[in-house]
């Protein structure tokens, strides 16, 4: 019986301590949950363990062929460059080590459960789902296929579930910022807003989703503003990641190259057509200097 390739679980990384705990965390229960499937994870920045030093571990216990999956809901600069790149570093550090490397988690219907439970833990029992405005808050990129996937997901949780409307914003990067989504809020009439973070984990950014809605809260007493929790370990993301898993052992990836700024000439971002992949490491987590320069795949990568 042929051995199934190991799993490693690629995270993004933050500074915060319970927020890379929580992964850590998730990724022993992953191994808990598949016993006898060699399990690893780590991070391309900021929190230990770095990536290379899980695929170490898993060359370690005997492992030559291993499937990645990027534990991130969208598909950016990580999950399009990093993470390729980083990847194929370990390759030439391991010799006779292979992978195959899977998709981002994505708006997948068991996520949008865990976001419709979320919003069912923050809203008032007694509020009218009709009268209801939820804005979905994401990381924010300068990658523009990424953004639109946030969109995607607002649009798919709205879709069937009654709310008054989904808006979208961000808490870095990108536009329109958190307090800019609330005023849209606002100016389409909505009277009872709750802020739902488009996040895996605890972190930095979430707890600055938090603050920033508190603060215009503070400054809007006419709306009802509630804030609700990150997705974080529930079952349907453990199926999903095994489910991300096992595409990428049957070679059954599919990801979005339609408008990958690294394929397609869109306006403004004609520069990065073709770049090469290239490893890319951060030098903190306060929104200002991620997926900046550096990150691409380059136009032979099959993602």
């Amino acid at each position: 019986m042929t051995t199934p390739p190991a799993l490693l679980i690629a995270g993004h990384g933050t500074r915060d301590d319970a927020g890379a705990e929580a992964f850590r965390a998730f990724v022993r229960e992953l191994g808990r949950r598949r016993p006898g499937l060699p399990v690893a994870g780590g991070f391309i920045e900021l929190s230990p363990p770095p990536l290379g030093e899980a695929v170490a571990e898993l060359v370690e216990r005997g492992v030559r062929r291993f499937a990645a999956v990027p534990l991130m809901l969208v598909s950016a600069g990580h999950a399009k460059g990093d993470i390729p790149a980083a990847l194929a570093r370990e390759k030439e550090r391991h010799p006779g080590v292979s992978y195959t490397y899977g998709r981002p988690l994505g708006p997948h219907p068991g996520l949008l459960r865990v976001l419709e439970r979320r919003l069912a833990e923050a809203v008032d029992p007694s509020w009218d789902p009709t009268e209801v405005t939820v804005l979905l808050v994401g990381r924010g990129s300068t990658d523009p296929d990424a953004n639109a996937e946030v969109f995607k997901a607002a649009r798919l949780l709205w879709e069937g579930r009654g709310y008054a409307g989904v808006e979208t914003a961000f808490v870095s990067l990108a536009k329109p910022d958190v307090p800019g989504g609330l005023d849209r809020c606002a100016r389409l009439g909505a009277r009872r807003i709750v802020v739902l973070p488009y996040f895996l984990f605890t972190g930095i950014l979430p707890d600055r989703v938090r603050t920033q809605t508190e603060e215009w809260a503070a400054a809007h007493p006419e709306a009802e503003v509630r804030s609700a929790d990150v997705i974080g370990p529930e079952p349907e993301l453990l199926d999903l990641v095994l489910e991300r898993y096992e595409e990428a052992v049957k070679g059954d990836v599919r990801m979005n190259c339609d408008s990958c700024v690294y394929r397609i000439a869109l306006p403004g971002f004609e520069d990065k057509v073709g770049l090469p992949q290239q490893p890319h490491f951060h030098p903190d987590d306060d929104g200002h200097h991620h997926h900046g320069h550096g990150h691409s795949h380059s136009p032979s990568h099959a993602h």
